[in-house]
C-alpha cells in the first residue's frame, strides 16, 4: 500500500494505491470493502486490471437509467457474515485471473480528533494497514505479505511543532520557514497494530483558523471555488467547583413505552421508579429541567422548564401518572416542536433526553426538525429496539451528543446516569463568531454557529469567503470568538490570510461540502420545494461527496487486448454497471483470522454455499420472526459512528443480586432531597435496619443538626456496597458531601466515626474529602 496524508489542523485528506495479487491457480470474485468511520467520506475510488477499470461515480437516483447487473445477493451475504458492523463502502470488482493484479486507488477525506494536549490524532484505517487479518480466503499462507508506504505533509498557520507516532518516523522536514508546513514519512515496518500519528501544533489555543483556497476551475461564487476557513473551537473551560450552583437545562421525553421500561408505577406516586428516579435526584441545584410524555397532545408537566428545587420535584413526580394516564399514540415529532417553541432559560445550555421503544412512522420529519435545531441543544437518544437505532443515531449526532441502546431494564438506570454525567459538563454559553474583513467580503459559516461548547468538545466549522475585496492593500482577516463562562466574558481574536497558498486537495471544501449537504437535507424532505433539492444534487456531484439523493454505481470499462490489431480494436471498449453501494452491516459472531475485512477472494465453491445459504435464510425467516413468549432482543449494536454507545454499563456478574439492591437503594435515593441531604426520619432508619431511636442516641453531640448526621449514615450505607453503587450513586453521594462539607466540615470526622461503628462499616475519611 502506498498512502499519502495531508493533514490540515484537524482536517485529513488521504490518497491511497492498494495493490492486490491473485496467487491462486483459480480465478476469483473480487469485492473491495472499505469501513468508514463518523467523520470520513469518500470522494474517489478507482480499481485497475490488466482486462478493465472498474471507477465509482455518483449519479442523481431520480435520473438513473440503467440498474448494475446482479450484486444483490453479495450484499445480503456480505451484511450476515461480515464480522465488521457499521457502515462501509463496497464495490463488486469482478473476476481476478490466477496471478494477475488489481491495482486500487482511493481517496477520502475525514475530520480529525482532537486530543486533550491539542495533538491532531490520525488512525490508518485497517485497509491501508492490514496488520491483525490475512486478507486471502483459504488462508494457506502464516506470513502476510505486506507493506506499507506512508508520506505525510502537515499544514498549520500555528506552525507544526513535533509528530509522534507508535512507529519509526523520518525526521521532521521544514518546508517553510515560519514551520507553518513539514514533512514526515514512515521509517522501518509498520506497527503490529493501528498506525498512529498525533500531530502538534505551536499554540494549542482556544480557536484557530487555517484558511484553505479554492478550485480555480470552479466558477466563482460556488462551493468549490471560493475559499474556505476551516475554524476549530476548543475553549478550555475548568471544571466546576464543588458546592458551585451548575447551569443547564435537561429535558426528557418519554413515551409510554419507554416510561415502562423506566419502571414508573402509577398506583404509587411516592415511589416513582428506578430510571426517572434516580436520573431526576442526580440533576444539580442551579439547573432548569422538565418533564414531555410524548402522547396525542404531547404533554409537559410545566408549561416551560422551572427551576430544579425540592417543591417543583416533588410536583414533577406527582404528576407524571395522571400525565401519562391520558397518553395516545406517541407524537414525538409533535412534542420536539413544542419543545424548540419554548424559550430556554437564558444561561443555561439545552439538553434534550429522548426515549424511544420503538421507530416513528415520521422518522424523516423528526431527523429534520432536529437538523434544523441542531445548534440550540444536544441530544442524548436512548432506543429499545433495532428499529429506532439508527435514528437514535441521527439525532444524536446531528447535536453532537450521543445514542444508546439499552437492551435490559436492569442496565437502563446505570445507562442513563453515565450519560448524565457527561452531560453535567460544564459549558461556554452564549457563543458567537464575528468577522472583520476588507468592504466587498463576507462570510458564510456553513452549517450555524453552536450556542453552546461543552467541555472537552472540539467544534470544526466551515466558513466560506464569498465576493472581491475593494481593497487589495489588505491582506489579512480577523475573526472573533465570544461566550460567556461562569458568567464573565471571554473573547479570543485570530488573524488569517485573504490570500492563502495550498495543495489543491481540497479537504477543507468536501467536508464542507458534507456539512451543507446535512444542511440542506431538512428543507429537502419536508416538501420546500425542488429547490433545496437540487441544490444537494448539485453539491454531491461537484464535490464527489454522497448524500441522500444520490448513489454510487460502477462502471466497468473492459480493455482491448493489446497484441490483437485488427478492425476491432478500433471500437470504443465495452462498458457495463456493477454494484457499488454504501452498505450497513449488522456484524457476525464469527471472527477468524482468515475472514476477508477488505479484500474479499473468495473460492468458486462460495458461489454454491452463499446461495444455499440464502435459500435456508428464506425458508426460516417466517420461524424466526415468530414472538418470542417473554423475550428481551439482547442484540448488541456496534458503535458504527462513534456515537452509539452499548447500553451494557459495567460489567455485572450476578445481574439478580443487582436487581435486589437496585430496589434497596431506590428507597434510600427517594429520601433524599434535591440538595443532597437526607432527613432524619422512620423512613431511613428502616432503610439503614437500624432502630431510629438508636439512630437518634448514637448521633455525636459535637452535630447541631440532625439531617447532617442522617446524610453521614446514608453516605456511609451507601459505600458499604461500593462494588454495585458507584455507577448508580456517584452523583447522589457527590452532592450529599458537597452539601455536608459547605454545613458541617468540622463534625464530620466524629460523625464518621460513630457512623462506621453504627453501621460495622469502615469508610475511609477520603470518601467526605477530609
Amino acid at each position: 500500500a502506498v498512502v499519502d496524508v495531508a493533514i490540515q489542523d484537524y482536517v485529513a485528506d488521504v490518497a491511497s494505491e492498494l495493490i492486490y495479487q491473485n496467487k491462486s491457480h483459480s480465478s476469483s470474485e473480487v469485492i473491495f470493502v472499505f469501513p468508514l468511520g463518523p467523520h470520513m467520506a469518500i470522494y474517489s475510488f478507482q480499481a485497475f486490471s490488466e482486462d478493465a477499470k472498474v471507477q465509482a461515480m455518483l449519479q442523481d437516483e431520480t435520473q438513473q437509467l440503467h440498474e448494475a447487473t446482479g450484486g444483490q445477493e453479495n450484499w445480503e451475504y456480505l451484511q450476515h457474515q461480515s464480522e465488521h458492523s457499521g457502515e462501509v463502502f463496497a464495490c463488486f470488482l469482478g473476476s481476478l485471473s490466477p496471478g494477475r493484479e488489481m491495482v486500487v486507488t482511493l481517496r477520502y477525506v475525514q475530520e480529525l480528533s482532537r486530543e486533550p494536549d491539542g495533538a491532531a490524532q490520525f488512525l490508518l484505517p485497517p485497509t491501508l494497514h492490514p496488520h491483525r487479518n490475512h486478507y486471502t480466503w483459504n488462508c494457506l499462507t502464516s506470513k502476510l505479505c505486506y507493506s506499507l508506504l506512508l508520506t505525510a505533509s502537515l499544514q498549520s498557520p500555528r506552525g507544526v511543532a513535533n509528530v509522534q507516532a507508535n512507529c519509526a518516523l523520518t525526521p521532521l522536514i521544514y518546508t517553510a520557514q515560519d514551520h507553518s508546513t513539514a514533512q514526515i514519512s514512515l521509517a522501518g515496518t509498520p506497527p503490529s497494530d493501528d498506525l498512529e500519528l498525533l500531530v502538534y501544533y505551536g499554540d494549542p489555543t482556544a480557536v484557530s483558523a487555517i484558511v484553505e483556497k479554492g478550485d480555480p476551475g470552479a466558477p466563482v461564487g460556488s462551493l468549490l471555488g471560493d475559499p474556505l476557513v476551516l475554524v476549530t473551537l476548543a475553549p478550555s473551560i475548568p471544571d466546576a467547583m464543588p458546592g458551585q450552583c451548575q447551569s443547564g437545562e435537561f429535558i426528557f421525553l418519554l413515551d409510554t413505552t419507554s416510561l415502562e421500561h423506566a419502571q414508573v408505577p402509577a398506583q404509587n406516586r411516592d415511589q416513582t421508579g428506578d430510571s426517572l428516579l434516580f436520573l431526576l435526584k442526580s440533576l444539580p441545584l442551579g439547573c432548569y429541567f422538565n418533564i414531555y410524555c410524548c402522547g396525542a397532545t404531547s404533554v409537559g408537566i410545566y408549561p416551560q422548564s422551572v427551576e430544579y428545587t425540592q417543591d417543583n420535584l416533588n410536583e414533577a413526580m406527582q404528576r407524571i401518572p395522571s400525565t401519562t394516564s391520558n397518553l395516545g399514540d406517541t407524537d414525538l415529532l409533535g412534542t420536539l416542536r413544542t419543545i424548540y417553541n419554548t424559550p430556554r432559560p437564558h444561561g443555561h445550555a439545552r439538553q434534550l433526553f429522548i426515549f424511544m421503544s420503538g421507530l416513528p412512522p415520521d422518522k424523516e420529519a423528526i431527523a429534520a426538525e432536529v437538523c434544523r435545531h441542531r445548534n440550540s441543544h444536544r441530544c442524548f437518544s436512548f432506543c429499545f429496539s433495532e428499529d429506532s437505532a439508527a435514528l437514535a443515531m441521527a439525532l444524536a449526532r446531528e447535536t453532537r451528543g450521543e445514542a444508546t441502546y439499552v437492551y435490559t431494564d436492569n442496565t437502563m438506570t446505570v445507562v442513563m446516569l453515565n450519560c448524565l454525567k457527561r452531560a453535567l459538563k460544564p459549558a461556554a454559553e452564549g457563543v458567537s463568531l464575528s468577522w472583520t474583513l476588507p468592504l466587498g467580503l463576507e462570510v458564510e459559516v456553513l452549517g450555524g454557529t453552536p450556542q453552546s461548547i461543552f467541555q472537552g468538545q472540539h467544534i470544526l466549522l466551515y466558513a466560506q469567503i464569498h465576493g472581491e475585496a475593494q481593497d487589495m492593500k489588505v491582506s489579512k482577516g480577523v475573526m472573533t470568538l465570544q461566550f460567556s463562562l461562569n458568567g464573565q466574558d471571554v473573547i479570543h481574536m485570530i488573524q488569517f490570510p485573504l490570500r492563502p497558498q495550498g495543495d489543491g486537495r481540497l479537504a477543507g471544501h468536501r467536508l464542507a461540502a458534507r456539512c451543507l449537504l446535512g444542511r440542506l437535507l431538512p428543507e429537502a424532505v419536508s416538501g420546500s420545494g425542488e429547490e433545496p433539492r437540487q441544490r444537494a444534487v448539485e453539491i454531491s456531484l461537484t464535490s464527489g461527496i454522497i448524500c441522500p439523493f444520490t448513489s454510487y454505481v460502477g462502471v466497468r470499462t473492459s480493455q482491448r487486448v493489446t497484441w490483437y490489431q485488427g478492425p476491432l480494436a478500433l471500437l470504443p471498449p465495452h462498458q457495463s454497471l456493477v454494484s457499488c453501494q454504501i452498505l450497513q452491516l449488522r456484524g457476525s459472531s464469527c471472527s477468524t483470522s482468515c475472514f476477508p475485512k477488505t479484500i474479499w477472494i473468495p473460492p468458486g465453491w462460495l458461489t454454491a454455499v452463499r446461495e444455499s445459504w440464502l435459500a435456508i435464510q428464506r425458508l426460516t425467516h417466517d420461524i424466526a420472526a415468530l414472538p418470542q413468549n417473554g423475550a428481551h432482543s439482547k442484540a448488541i449494536m456496534g458503535p458504527t459512528s462513534g456515537t452509539l454507545r452499548e447500553g451494557a454499563g459495567p460489567v455485572l456478574h450476578h445481574e439478580c443480586t443487582f436487581g435486589y439492591l437496585l430496589r434497596i437503594s431506590r428507597e434510600l435515593v427517594a429520601l433524599q432531597n434535591v440538595d443532597g441531604s437526607w432527613t432524619l426520619s422512620s423512613g431511613l432508619a428502616s432503610v439503614l435496619e437500624v432502630d431510629e431511636a438508636e439512630i437518634k442516641g448514637k448521633m455525636p453531640g459535637e452535630v447541631t443538626e440532625p439531617s447532617i448526621w442522617a446524610t453521614v449514615l446514608a453516605v456511609t450505607w451507601l459505600e458499604r456496597h461500593d462494588r454495585y453503587y458507584q455507577d448508580l450513586c456517584e452523583l447522589l453521594e457527590a452532592k450529599a458531601v458537597t452539601w455536608l462539607c459547605s454545613q458541617a466540615v468540622s463534625q464530620l470526622d466524629k460523625c464518621l466515626e460513630a457512623a462506621n461503628t453504627l453501621l460495622g462499616s469502615s469508610v475511609k475519611p477520603s470518601v467526605f474529602r477530609l
